[in-house]
């Protein structure tokens, strides 16, 4: 996320204007948005998988999965997913307790994946017995204009509405900007996969990133999920371009686990990674999430998909080839 362009500068509804309300987010995305909005001194406590920008790090708690994925392969993360749903119904524990002692009076939260963040009915059953229920605003984006509607909802929640409009318009030219530069581009077919063990093709905003970078995506679906495949069906892809960006991990953590399913990427992604255009990138940050940074993420894509278009992006510690 990069900070609020200047032109915000000039916004009717700056900090003095907005309510001291007591925001609390379940979600890692949302915090990204109440801090690009300035309003991150509101922030009353966060999810345990909050981590951007850095100076929320030291914020309260309120949510832990009960499993410790660190560490942890695809499949023994998948494995561990599934037994949480099926001794408890949920991959995540709210602290109620925590919650309280918050008082927010706005909770962020999500409907779109129960396994990726603490999904709304959770945030919903903890705040049932306070005597004060705060409001729940759930974001609920499968595509970029979701995204952007986020952004918009929480500025109209917390009294931000035009500085949240003035945000996206920022976010939306940098878009623009990408699109235009590989309009006349040729377009290399994209294998993007979202986890190794089972393989995911992308869903939601990610097929949308890939196309609007200047790539043709040859597997997954904008808006919809993202979807387990068959290594044996990934064959026949055959394309010019593989991304890894499993869904939660960073550059690290993706590398790693593109080495332990070296044979089957190989397999899949013989052409591309025979000319050097075979990646990993740092999904959590800039592709995942349904959060500001995904248009970082187009620029990331844009640079690897037409490196000599977008020499000046930056991909240390986002982006790398692979193997």
């Amino acid at each position: 996320m990069r900070p609020l362009h200047a032109s915000l500068a000039h916004s009717t509804d700056g900090p003095s204007s907005v309510p001291a309300m007591r925001i609390a987010s379940l979600l890692a995305s949302a915090t990204e948005m109440v801090c690009a909005l300035g309003l991150g001194d509101r922030l009353v406590g966060i999810s345990h998988e909050c981590d951007y920008p850095a100076e929320v790090r030291d914020k309260p708690r309120l949510s832990q999965p009960r499993f410790e994925p660190k560490g942890l392969s695809s499949a023994e993360i998948d494995a561990a997913v599934h037994r949480a749903m099926e001794l408890h119904g949920s991959v995540y524990v709210v602290d109620a307790d925590r919650l309280m002692a918050a008082r927010p009076d706005l909770i962020l939260t999500q409907a779109v994946c129960e396994v990726c963040a603490v999904p709304t009915p959770a945030a919903q059953e903890a705040v049932a017995s306070l005597a004060d229920a705060p409001r729940i605003l759930s974001l609920d984006a499968h595509n970029l204009a979701g995204v952007f509607r986020s952004v918009l909802d929480i500025g109209t929640a917390t009294g931000a509405r035009e500085r949240a409009r003035q945000y996206v318009e920022v976010l939306q030219q940098r878009i623009s900007a990408v699109r235009a530069r590989v309009a006349a581009r040729p377009r290399p077919r994209v294998l993007a996969l979202e986890w190794l063990d089972p393989p995911y093709s992308p869903g939601h905003w990610v097929p949308e990133m890939v196309e609007l970078a200047g790539g043709a995506i040859v597997v997954g679906n904008a808006g919809q999920v993202s979807r387990a495949v068959s290594w044996t069906d990934l064959e026949r892809t055959n394309p010019d371009v593989l991304v890894v960006m499993p869904c939660g991990f960073g550059l690290d953590a993706a590398r790693a686990d593109a080495s332990r399913h070296r044979e089957p990427l190989c397999a899949v992604a013989a052409r591309a990674i025979a000319f050097g255009r075979a990646y990993v990138v740092d999904g959590s940050s800039y592709f995942n999430r349904s959060g500001p940074r995904v248009v970082d993420g187009i620029e990331i894509l844009a640079a690897l998909l037409h490196p000599d278009v977008f020499p000046h992006v930056s991909l240390t510690g986002r982006a790398e080839r692979w193997p």
